[in-house]
């Protein structure tokens, strides 16, 4: 614990304002990211003789010897950072929830005919984003359904009284076959057509009986006009959505929105989900799994994942149902109620109906959390065949489920290049593969090539492990001899990593597999299925590699050559090689073919270049 001097002495500077506390351990690392509303009398609490504190709080103020402050104007901003914060460094101390899924949200641009769409990332760029959306499964059909009936546009045109003016945009086949009611052309207002987007966002958040209602009334003023043909065009609208609407199981016999939180724990894990009421009906769940749970209470996991859920969703419900009252239900509660611009009632129901919805949710918890064991458990134990095989063959302590291979490659000294691929589970995980372009070495040196690579790789990995991010493989192969393994590990060395993993080298010429400081070499069996492995982990590696050595070949090309011609840039050239070939086809080539691809200034430009 902090020196009661140094803990006085912070104390005293920090202000009575919201903010982040970042509790840091002896090396400087963070171990525990807090909020407050008043951080001096928040940060002073934990350094308090005689205050009543829980086993995990005395641990943690046992490791403190550094405190960060980062202020904030309000107290929704420090929550927002607060949770920003936990999620990239990942502190020992705090509640860290985990979601195996990334949920959708839609998109309404900020336009004057706004664009609507499915997207997995939000920006702060002015538009309003709807979601998550966790049942993902009825997503397609729903975002078709909302297009047919309110005859949203589909197109990607940057609409404005200039454009409109200007007749820029061609009107398309959805509004020829009627799906579209011509906002290109400014055949729509504005005004209107944003009233049908509100609608749709409406249906977005489950709100679709103030829909059915709007649709209810077309149909009868149409039809007391005795205009039929409208008429049916509404029943029908009505009829799809009520059918849409009669497909979400009805749970609550209030017709009222409100979310419901349960919680689950089995030995050291727990699992917080949350149903989303709408009008009484169930229309999508999501859950959190928390691991490492045997110090933490009930209501600090329910305080935690409160906020992150309303952190991720801009629909906050009138009501609010907990299994247990949460840390710092007070804060919450105002946060909550100045998001939603309104009251939000935090309720904890004991007896009746709001009670069987909480049980229900704490009833989905724990069958997705006895899942997630299940699947963790199978994880531990399930070792592919092949895995097991190389295992068993290079006599390793444990199984190879991760494996990273390195490969340099260059064409007569030029252009030094390295990859690394990695297999999991036996399998290529192309999302981890890397490629480096050698900064250091100038020339057709292969060890320093090769060094250059593993030290950029392992230097940021292990960065990315101290905050918590990332992981080591379980064997490193590297393409080549005694030579390419000894520089590796002299990386390894200076790094202190060398002992986290093993690492092998693997010469090409009969495929023997080295060990760091062994003579004498591995054969493996040439039928065997751990050989195939190596060999297709060491293919991979170098397919990778030449590729990328192509590509800057092929830009090297493009800058020394054609691009030396006046009017004749980059995108010109790629076009000339993918449909002519080789620069010296180019200049054999026909003017007649030439022509299709160049404007006469280009084409003249072209002649007088190889003409000299």
């Amino acid at each position: 614990m902090l020196p009661e001097e140094k803990s006085d002495a912070i104390t005293k500077q920090l202000p009575q304002k919201p903010g982040v506390y970042l509790f840091k351990d002896s090396a400087g690392k963070i171990i525990y990211a807090g909020k407050a509303i008043k951080l001096k009398s928040r940060v002073k609490s934990y350094f308090q003789k005689g205050k009543p504190k829980d086993a995990k709080t005395k641990v943690l103020a046992s490791k403190i010897r550094d405190v960060e402050v980062i202020l904030t104007d309000t107290e929704a901003e420090a929550l927002i950072l607060e949770d920003t914060l936990i999620k990239k460094h990942k502190p020992r101390y705090n509640i860290l929830l985990r979601d195996d899924k990334s949920y959708p949200y839609v998109k309404i641009t900020n336009e004057m005919y706004p664009k609507i769409f499915v997207t997995r990332n939000r920006y702060k760029d002015g538009a309003k984003y709807i979601g998550p959306i966790t049942e993902v499964g009825n997503l397609r059909y729903l975002m078709k359904m909302l297009r047919n009936l309110f005859k949203l546009r589909s197109c990607d045109f940057n609409i404005s009284d200039g454009s409109i003016e200007e007749k820029k945009h061609k009107l398309c086949l959805d509004y020829h076959i009627k799906k579209c009611e011509g906002a290109c052309a400014g055949l729509v207002s504005s005004a209107h057509y944003k009233e049908n987007i509100a609608r749709a966002a409406k249906i977005l958040n489950g709100r679709s009986r103030e829909v059915e209602k709007y649709f209810q009334e077309l149909m009868l003023a149409a039809s007391h006009e005795m205009e039929f043909e409208k008429a049916s065009i509404y029943r029908n609208n009505l009829q799809t959505l009520r059918e849409f609407s009669s497909k979400q199981k009805v749970v609550d016999s209030e017709i009222i929105s409100r979310d419901v939180f349960g919680i689950s724990r089995e030995d050291n894990f727990a699992c917080v989900i949350v149903l989303k009421i709408r009008d009484g009906k169930l229309i999508g769940k999501r859950h959190y799994i928390v691991k490492n749970t045997l110090e933490s209470m009930d209501k600090e996991i329910i305080n935690r994942s409160v906020q992150r859920w309303y952190i991720e969703t801009d629909f906050i419900p009138p009501e609010i149902h907990l299994p247990e009252e949460p840390d710092e239900i007070e804060y919450l509660s105002k946060w909550l109620g100045e998001k939603r611009g309104k009251t939000v009632k935090i309720l904890l129901p004991k007896i009746g109906d709001k009670k069987k919805l909480v049980e229900m949710a704490s009833t989905n918890a724990k069958y997705v959390l006895k899942e997630f064991i299940i699947a963790e458990n199978s994880k531990e134990k399930k070792v592919p065949h092949v895995v097991k095989s190389l295992q068993r063959d290079l006599r390793l302590k444990n199984p190879p489920m991760i494996i990273e291979c390195f490969d340099n490659s260059h064409i007569q000294g030029s252009e030094l290049v390295s990859s690394m691929i990695q297999f999991k589970d036996g399998r290529p995980h192309k999302s981890a593969y890397r490629l480096f372009k050698n900064k250091t070495v100038q020339r057709n040196d292969d060890y320093a090539a090769m060094k250059e690579a593993v030290s950029r790789r392992y230097s940021r990995l292990k960065d990315d492990i101290e905050k918590g991010e990332g992981q080591y493989p379980d064997l490193l192969i590297i393409d080549g001899g005694k030579g390419q393994l000894s520089v590796t590990m002299e990386v390894l060395n200076e790094l202190g990593i060398a002992g986290k993993f093993v690492t092998v080298g693997l010469a090409k010429r009969i495929e023997e597999v080295f060990f760091p400081g062994k003579n004498d070499s591995i054969l493996l069996p040439k039928t065997s299925s751990s050989l195939r492995l190596i060999q297709h982990a060491r293919d991979e590696a170098h397919r990778f590699a030449i590729n990328y050595h192509r590509k800057l070949r092929t830009n090297r090309t493009l800058q020394t050559e054609l691009t030396n011609i006046d009017g004749i840039g980059k995108k010109t050239a790629k076009t000339l090689l993918e449909n002519i070939g080789s620069v010296k086809t180019i200049k054999d080539t026909n003017i007649n073919i030439l022509e299709k691809h160049l404007n006469k200034k280009q084409l003249i430009n072209l002649i007088k270049y190889f003409d000299n």
